[in-house]
């Protein structure tokens, strides 16, 4: 055989290799090498992304306040002219409702709940068309001024990668939910510089549990995402802090828990300022028929008014949060800043003009320990360590109780910062903020913000089960050998015990309790009609299909 009819040959073998492996990933799943390797690539696509829109995020803001020194960008927009300062995100905000209200359903950014929401109901899927208009959308808003955070936009935006790659190796629930952990893994390392959290956040908010199968294919997604932004920037922390190990353990000890007790109070002011700015924007905008474009145009001039006399709410704040790490703020500086934070966060948010909640979160949370501990250390001086450990240890307790995370957050906050002497400090303050904002909302920004939507994810798996299951599913239809009576059917439905084919087992279930039946008929409703019999659910197939469904998930949780 001459050498170029053997290379073809050999070329040949592969392709059908190639071939034959794809059908084999498409149709039985792909095997745990294959998987981990999967994973890698997903690693690295979501550092990539992550890394993408952080540059272009940058880069735009450079652009359109004609400065390079965008980590410093306050300072600079104090010296713009006023024009500038309200006309910026006035059009962003234009470009932002547009670009929502003709991409998505709703004219709503979707950010962290929704992917959530796709790891827990949607076999570990989220919306791609809507997610990719929502990640231009937080661009722009991030760029021209918007007060929010580039974490919760990068999030979803690795879920579409995830979804993309799930839809394509027809992946299983399972294998989609761990594929999506792998990308917000990834994300959140690539954001943070910090891997070991990047992969806990990803097991602690968006999986929701720790299962040790999805362990390793999140970690090595979680170190490609980290490596990739290591390359670019290297390995320097996010932020540096100017003392170190300076706590008074024993004595100090009590003021830390004090402090955690008011970041969670202060994290349940900035939640729910965010809910009341939604709800007063959906009011304004019921009872003035605004079109929903015009929603973020609002919000985004508002946002330009308040920055004329106050810049340091515009965008991420990452500089206003290096000043109260490193303690270059005073009291007064510190309180107002924190107010006015909270108040474009919720003009932001509100006004759906797009970005996430951790940024802010982290900033108030400096602000908030640097001011308590600007008092602490001026009533006790002979006993307090530097203001600084107590803006640390803030930033780290109002994050977590607004993530509802708090095991990622206290390691974003050690690899953030680098300072690791400081974590009993850091653990009591996040761990006092946790337990208490917990018991105000319904666990973090996230699950309340699903829970406001009529899903009760926050209350577990035997809470949102039933609403995955669709009567329609489930009946048995008229032509089924086991079907209900036609005449009891109908006299059910004439006593007014009969359910919507569309509705879910979570409205069906009461129904058995408070009737007693033993099926329930199953109807379509329509307008001036009479309710026309599909089938009727039963009690048992009903209770067998949840109890299916709940030890699936118990299995998937401890595998």
């Amino acid at each position: 055989m001459s050498k170029p009819a053997f290379i073809a040959q050999q070329l040949g073998m592969a392709a059908t290799s190639l071939k034959s492996g794809w059908h084999v990933i498409r149709h039985r799943g792909p095997g745990k090498i294959t998987f981990w390797f999967i994973a890698l690539l997903i690693g690295i696509a979501a550092g990539f992304a992550a890394l993408l829109f952080r540059k272009s995020i940058n880069g735009l803001q450079a652009a359109l306040y004609g400065t390079d020194e965008v980590e410093k960008l306050h300072t600079f927009i104090s010296g713009l002219e006023w024009y500038w300062v309200i006309l910026i995100p006035t059009v962003g905000g234009l470009v932002v409702g547009l670009i929502l209200h003709h991409f998505t359903n709703d004219a709503r950014a979707r950010s962290v709940g929704d992917v959530i929401l796709g790891a827990a109901m949607h076999d570990g899927r989220v919306e791609t068309k809507a997610g990719v208009a929502s990640a231009f959308a937080s661009l722009i808003t991030l760029s021209t001024g918007g007060s929010s955070g580039r974490e919760g936009p990068v999030v979803h935006i690795v879920g579409v990668i995830s979804t993309w790659v799930s839809d394509k190796i027809n992946a299983d629930g399972i294998t989609g939910r761990d594929l999506l952990g792998c990308a917000v893994a990834a994300g959140v390392s690539a954001s943070f510089n910090a891997p070991i959290a990047g992969a806990l956040f990803a097991l602690e908010v968006v999986l929701r549990h720790f299962a040790v199968h999805a362990f390793a294919p999140i970690v090595i997604a979680s170190v490609a995402g980290t490596v990739i932004n290591r390359i670019e920037f290297g390995g320097v922390t996010e932020f540096v802090l100017p003392t170190y190990g300076d706590l008074q353990f024993y004595v100090e000890l009590p003021a830390f828990l004090l402090l955690g007790l008011t970041c969670g109070l202060v994290a349940v002011a900035l939640m729910r300022s965010i809910f009341w700015a939604e709800e007063l924007g959906n009011a304004v905008q019921t009872r003035t028929g605004w079109p929903r474009w015009l929603r973020p145009t609002v919000a985004g001039a508002m946002l330009g008014v308040l920055a004329l006399w106050f810049p340091h709410i515009i965008g991420v704040g990452y500089e206003t949060m290096s000043l109260a790490l490193t303690g270059e703020l005073m009291l007064h500086e510190v309180i107002v800043f924190a107010i006015l934070k909270v108040t474009a966060v919720a003009i932001t948010l509100g006004g759906r003009m797009g970005g996430g909640v951790f940024s802010p979160s982290l900033m108030i949370g400096a602000l908030t320990g640097l001011g308590f501990g600007l008092i602490a250390t001026g009533v006790f001086p002979d006993v307090s360590g530097s203001s600084s450990l107590y803006a640390l240890a803030g930033m780290g307790a109002v994050a977590a109780a607004v993530l509802g995370a708090p095991i990622s957050t206290t390691l974003i906050v050690f690899e953030m910062t680098g300072d690791w002497q400081t974590g009993l400090a850091v653990m009591v303050a996040v761990s006092m903020s946790t337990a208490l904002a917990s018991r105000i909302v319904d666990r973090s920004f996230f699950l309340t913000q699903i829970e406001r939507r009529g899903i009760h994810l926050a209350a577990g798996p035997q809470a949102y089960l039933l609403a995955m299951f669709m009567v329609a599913r489930i009946m048995r239809r008229p032509d089924d050998p086991k079907a209900a009576d036609e005449a009891e059917c109908w006299a059910l439905i004439d006593a007014g015990t009969y359910i919507d084919g569309a509705a879910t087992l979570e409205a069906a279930m009461p129904m058995f309790e408070t009737s007693g039946a033993r099926f329930i008929p199953v109807v379509t409703l329509s307008v001036n009609a009479p309710p026309q019999l599909l089938g009727a659910v039963f009690h048992v197939d009903a209770l067998k299909a949840y109890n299916r469904a709940l030890a699936a998930t118990a299995a998937e949780e401890h595998s």
